[in-house]
């Protein structure tokens, strides 16, 4: 199987034990996320090129050691992975955006008569050829591409079984080139992680039922062309938020029409319990909720204001002394430190609006 790894071990604790609350749910929220590099309008058509040496020599792992059934075996392998099939990947997944008017593709390795390896740049003659050919107004180039693989196996002493596992580090570079320049007008050099497993009831076993290394360089060179979207373009993201639903008949009738999707209906209900409420606590989730709903109203300021205010009512009903280390369930997690984790997202989201206005300025939009 392949998956990407990420060290999010709050979040995942939020999942995970979100489902148990009584007081509290959960719900998904898509928001768009500006990319790394902003791109004048005016850029519009874009053509993808391999810029990378035809090199067919690599080294697969071929050799696993001996391994006894007590040990891990390892072995390793440095290769190149496959251009052609990085660049068909990166310019099909970067034409889904449709954020570009026009996404061409130019597979053909401009270095396949290379007698050896080498990363070069496109000159300007070579760029300027190449945007008039193909019709662009600029060019991304995939200058080259490494695949770091660690393939071992481990017994598992509570299933009686062996672990095969590839683990592989991708490190794409590319270049973006504008007419009538003599220096690219960036770099990226990026990397990711990628994994296949699979099991047996011996190590050789394990290891032959792994997926071939031919096929996971193919995957591994398919996974690259991936890497570098969210650094080209703004994409959607989802994430998740909580609200409190419980403590009054208004709140609970709230949630109801927060899970129709009725958020107007819903605001006027925790704002009466804010106003009317004596209850620093019950003020406290009414404010955290407001702040929900105009965030998902793209009011970003008020429910970072409206945010504010729940954490601050947190720490007064909490106090200052908040042990954050003996909580095990969301229920155990202090108002506190969950609310002020809403606050620093959307202060992150308040700082990235203006790089989203930017971007999104071709379609003449609001953001």
């Amino acid at each position: 199987m392949m998956a990407r790894a990420y060290s999010l071990a709050f979040a995942l604790l939020f999942l995970l034990t979100l489902g148990g609350c009584q007081s509290l749910e959960q719900i998904s929220i898509d928001y768009l996320k500006p990319a790394e590099l902003s791109f004048p309008p005016r850029l519009r058509k874009v053509a993808i090129v391999n810029n990378m040496s035809d090199e067919p020599d690599n080294k697969l792992i071929v050799d696993k050691g001996q391994v006894k059934e007590d040990e891990m075996g390892v072995a390793m392998a440095y290769a190149n992975g496959d251009p052609k099939i990085a660049t068909e990947s990166l310019a099909d997944h970067l034409a889904q955006q449709n954020y570009f008017d026009e996404v061409m593709i130019c597979d053909s390795a401009l270095r396949a008569n290379d007698r050896f390896p080498r990363e070069t740049t496109l000159s300007p003659d070579e760029v300027n050829h190449l945007t008039k050919e193909l019709g662009v107004d600029f060019l991304i180039s995939i200058e080259n591409l490494q695949v770091k693989a660690r393939k071992s196996v481990e017994y598992l002493m509570g299933y009686d079984m062996y672990r095969g596992v590839i683990d592989a580090k991708v490190y794409p570079t590319l270049r973006i080139y504008l007419p009538n320049r003599t220096r690219p007008m960036n770099t990226l050099q990026l990397q990711d992680s990628v994994y296949w497993d699979n099991y047996g009831s011996s190590p050789d076993q394990a290891y032959a039922r792994l997926i071939p290394d031919k096929e996971m360089l193919q995957q591994a060179s398919d996974f690259a062309g991936t890497i570098p979207v969210n650094y080209l373009v703004p994409m959607w993201q989802k994430t998740s938020r909580i609200l409190y639903n419980g403590g009054s008949v208004p709140m609970r009738d709230a949630a109801v029409y927060a899970r129709e999707d009725n958020w107007d209906k819903a605001y006027p209900l925790w704002k009466e319990v804010y106003d009317e409420s004596k209850s620093a606590k019950k003020k406290m989730r009414a404010a955290y909720n407001i702040a929900v709903y105009y965030e998902m109203k793209d009011s970003l300021t008020t429910a970072e204001e409206w945010a504010a205010k729940a954490q601050q009512l947190a720490l007064k009903v909490e106090g200052k002394h908040i042990d954050k280390a003996t909580a095990t369930r969301i229920d155990d997690v202090p108002n506190y430190l969950l609310i002020s984790q809403y606050v620093a997202d959307l202060k992150e989201r308040n700082a990235q609006l203006p790089k989203v206005k930017l971007q999104m300025s071709r379609f003449n939009n609001d953001f």
